[in-house]
């Protein structure tokens, strides 16, 4: 069993899409991330530096999400993964979950989401 942080509803303005109206125009999605990690030390010794400090880690997915344009959210949550892996040496796996509440579509539905689940 694996603890775990959990941050949810994380709300960013992007431009990522595969429209030239997406690219343009900056739409809203939210991020929902799991980080997967041993907080047993972290819980005995009540020190920052024996977790992951998930207000740096917010910082970085909203430099992810509200920078380069991508075509796909895909590609958004994969480059999520990969620079917190390389960054965040204590994480073991996470799971980055992208919505898009308002994709560019003619049908009705709540909206389009990805996850994606990566480990070390």
């Amino acid at each position: 069993m694996t603890d775990k942080i959990i941050l949810t509803g994380i709300e960013i303005k992007g431009r990522h899409g595969c429209s030239e109206h997406e690219r343009q125009h900056e739409q809203l999605f939210i991020v929902d991330a799991e980080l997967y990690l041993d907080l047993s030390r972290a819980s005995k010794t009540d020190d920052l530096g024996d977790t992951v400090d998930y207000a740096q880690v917010l910082s970085d997915i909203k430099k992810i999400v509200g920078g380069t344009p991508r075509n796909l959210i895909e590609t958004v949550a994969q480059d999520i993964c990969e620079i917190l892996l390389r960054k965040y040496f204590l994480l073991d796996g996470l799971k980055i979950t992208i919505h898009k509440p308002e994709p560019p579509v003619e049908e009705k539905f709540a909206g389009a989401a990805v996850q994606i689940i990566r480990q070390r």
